[in-house]
């Protein structure tokens, strides 16, 4: 009876079932195996939320996002990154990465970057004459790209579960996320050589211009910085902050829109949020089964009777990552697959910092990676596209990405450095 519920729920699975809906039945039936009330589940799961005070901040900086995103901050934000990075060789596809980044880091791996910088990004880099599909890959890659950056959904999610602190996520993903803008850009600028990609004349004044027209804008990520590594405020006093802020600069200094739209925007971003509450919980009810059932220990005990380099892991971890990653939404592996690989990463002496921005990245990668990254489908649908052209669009974009994974994963002082250095608690 137990093999055909859990061919049932593969089946579920396999026909388009929600993903919170098979991981919760999952949890059910290993508490049913495991004579263990439900109710304990419930329970348990309730105490994890309810006494977590960095949760809260979820639904607020993803709130300050979707505030960015509907306003007209993407196109102040791009004209600023154009009047700095244009006169480069590819300057528009440098502006494209920065500016992804940028509004990636506050509305997380929702695709809500592709669908709202896509419309303006894609007919400017094809006006410019860059090719179709290095255009697409550029922007379907970088729909995931800011995810290291300050103040990353998932950096705070893995903060909570892998029990580390967020604070030093936030700096050990600084250097990191530079690093993967800066080798795409340079794959940017080559191709731009190559095709005779127009620049455009450097101008002081016309930077300066673009820099009054975005300054409330860019003070948003120095606010942040200040505020965290400086001691000043909480991280769920700086969440408050951020969206209070981004209020006034929208609708009441920029005027982008009406205080009725508000409500509008609240429930946009909050049905993204209850999404992710959702999965939370259940895959939180998933990981609760496995500890119980020692499942952690039993694959730890595996890996070190197969595995004895940490060279050798660190490759394999890579490969298991990448798969989880374009199979499973950030949320739910991170919720799942963290309890798993942390102690294991622990036994092969793998800073758990370290390991959160090895994860992150893997996950990043993945969301636009063929044949199932989440990324593929909302520029499939953003940009009218088959979902094959796609596929060739993204591959060079995810084997550079990749060169820069196994850099990231074998140089752990690129992540450290920063907290080593000041100290960062």
């Amino acid at each position: 009876m137990t093999a055909l519920v859990i061919i049932l729920i593969i089946l579920m699975a396999l026909m388009g079932a929600p993903v919170f809906v098979v991981i919760s039945s999952f949890a059910i039936v290993g508490f049913y195996l495991s004579d263990i009330q439900l109710a304990a589940l419930i329970v348990d799961i309730y105490s994890k939320f309810s006494n977590n005070p960095v949760l809260y901040t979820i639904p607020i900086f993803t709130f300050a996002g979707y505030i960015l995103a509907e306003s007209k901050a993407s196109l102040r934000v791009v004209n600023f990154a154009q009047a700095l990075f244009g006169w480069l060789p590819g300057g528009l596809a440098v502006v494209s990465l920065v500016a992804c980044a940028f509004f990636t880091a506050f509305t997380g791996a929702s695709g809500v970057t592709i669908i709202a910088l896509g419309g303006l990004l894609f007919p400017a880099l094809i006006k410019e004459h860059y090719n179709e599909r290095f255009s697409l890959g550029l922007l379907t890659s970088s729909g995931s790209l800011g995810l290291l950056f300050f103040p990353s959904l998932p950096i705070i999610i893995y903060g909570v579960v892998a029990e580390t602190s967020i604070t030093q996520l936030f700096a050990a993903g600084l250097i990191p996320g530079v690093f993967l803008i800066v080798i795409l850009s340079l794959y940017s600028i080559f191709v731009a050589k190559k095709a005779a990609i127009s620049k455009t004349a450097f101008s002081a004044s016309r930077i300066m211009k673009a820099a009054l027209a975005a300054k409330w804008e860019l003070l948003i990520p120095i606010i942040l910085i200040v505020g965290i590594f400086g001691g000043f405020v909480t991280l769920g006093e700086i969440a408050s902050i951020t969206v209070a802020y981004a209020l006034i600069v929208e609708v009441v200094i920029h005027r982008d829109f009406r205080f009725s739209y508000i409500p509008t925007i609240m429930h946009q971003s909050m049905i993204l949020v209850g999404g992710i509450f959702i999965i939370f919980g259940s895959a939180l009810a998933l990981t609760t089964y496995m500890i119980d059932a020692e499942i952690p220990l039993i694959t730890l005990n595996f890996i070190q009777a197969h595995i004895s380099s940490k060279i050798v892991f660190l490759i394999a971890l890579n490969i298991f990552l990448l798969v989880v990653g374009c199979v499973m939404d950030i949320y739910s592996a991170l919720v799942v697959v963290v309890p798993l690989i942390v102690p294991i990463a622990l036994s092969y002496e793998i800073n758990p910092v370290h390991l959160g921005i090895i994860f992150l990245t893997n996950l990043e990668i993945g969301y636009s990676t063929p044949p199932v990254g989440m990324n593929l489908f909302i520029s499939c649908i953003r940009f009218g596209k088959s979902i094959v052209t796609l596929y060739k669009a993204t591959i060079p974009f995810i084997l550079i990405l990749i060169i820069g994974l196994l850099v990231i994963t074998y140089v752990p002082e690129m992540s450290l450095w920063l907290i080593e250095r000041f100290g960062i608690k």
